[in-house]
């Protein structure tokens, strides 16, 4: 399964697409990038005058590139309904700006049973760790 492939059997559409580019994957982990558009919509109230990306974007961004490409390139073959979810750990250490890119790289902790834990990083393009946590879901 190439990246084309996965990017094509994410569950997102934009605005709510934050993978730009599958830069590496293979069984142990992924990374991917992402550029934070200045005109997405959640910039206009947080904050004012001075946006930066909400936190519960960033987790998602790191759950999108990090743990659900991972998911589909690990079930290669098979098809999925959904992945769902269902935990999140994650400190913040930076803020992440309109027109930032970021790059994300997630490590498996571990796939069975149909549940995928990795740790994730999120850096920025001066190559500064953002965010980092540990991120789990169910693949269906």
């Amino acid at each position: 399964m190439n990246t084309s492939d996965i990017l094509q059997q994410l569950p997102y559409s934009k605005p709510f697409l934050f993978v730009d580019d599958i830069v590496s994957i293979n069984e142990n982990g992924s990374e991917g990038t992402f550029t934070f558009d200045e005109n997405l919509d959640f910039y206009k109230g947080h904050f004012k005058n001075n946006p930066i990306t909400p936190g519960v974007i960033l987790i998602e961004t790191m759950a999108q590139i990090g743990l659900v490409c991972l998911g589909i390139y690990l079930c290669e073959g098979t098809a999925i309904k959904n992945i769902a979810f269902t935990s999140s750990e994650v400190e913040f250490l930076k803020p992440v700006y309109p027109n930032e890119k970021i790059s994300v790289v997630s490590e498996k902790i571990y796939y069975r049973f149909g549940k995928l834990k990795c740790k994730v990083k999120m850096f920025n393009e001066a190559k500064e760790l953002v965010c980092m946590g540990t991120l789990a879901g169910i693949i269906v």
